[in-house]
């Protein structure tokens, strides 16, 4: 039951390092939407990317490699391409170390009847030289006692999976609103490039 123990306490330090980095990291990228939108909206490129480097956000980083393509090529399926390349970038920084805790859930499953039939086999060993009168008692008694880890290996591991089920909707959520950011900067980086041609063409 100990390396049951010791898996449990790992997994919840992981799952509560993974909840608070996620936690910060939605704020972050909330944050960072939020001041950089009105910027590539009003079309003040130079101050959003400069801004956008400056902010550690997935958001941030999304708008610096999208401004920065848009100065070497102007055409949206460029400018895209590029986006989905950061967007690609950040999912690892996410889901890193989330898919441990089903892994440690698996384990301490496992252990669980590991432990238990190994407190069985002995068991019955020791049943075999018991005296007769005491044969069931001390079977029933032993038996008891090896299915308790089990039973602990299944509390370990059921709230293991539930954390790492929470946590993978959560980076799923931000995965989701970085890609929905990344197609509002889009839309709007290419609706201003419409307007300066536009702008060019009305000049001529």
């Amino acid at each position: 039951m100990l390396p049951i123990a010791l898996i449990l306490m790992v997994g919840l330090a992981i799952a509560v390092e993974r909840w608070f980095f996620l936690k910060r990291a939605y704020q972050a990228n909330r944050a960072a939407y939020s001041e950089l939108l009105p910027l590539v909206d009003k079309k003040q490129f130079d101050q959003a990317e400069t801004a956008a480097q400056g902010n550690g956000s997935a958001i941030g980083r999304l708008l610096s490699v999208a401004l920065d393509t848009k100065r070497s090529s102007p055409r949206r399926d460029d400018i895209h391409a590029a986006m989905q390349e950061g967007v690609m970038e950040s999912i690892p920084r996410l889901s890193k170390r989330t898919n441990y805790l089903s892994t440690l859930a698996n384990i301490a499953t496992l252990l669980g009847l590991l432990g238990t039939i190994i407190g069985l086999i002995a068991a019955f060993t020791a049943v075999a030289n018991a005296d007769p009168a005491d044969k069931a008692t001390l079977l029933s008694q032993s038996i008891s006692v090896a299915m308790n880890t089990t039973a602990f290996g299944l509390m370990a591991a059921i709230p293991l999976l539930l954390i790492h089920s929470l946590l993978q909707n959560k980076t799923l959520e931000i995965v989701e609103s970085i890609e929905m950011a990344g197609v509002k900067f889009l839309n709007s980086i290419v609706r201003s490039n419409r307007a300066s041609v536009a702008t060019r063409e009305s000049d001529a």
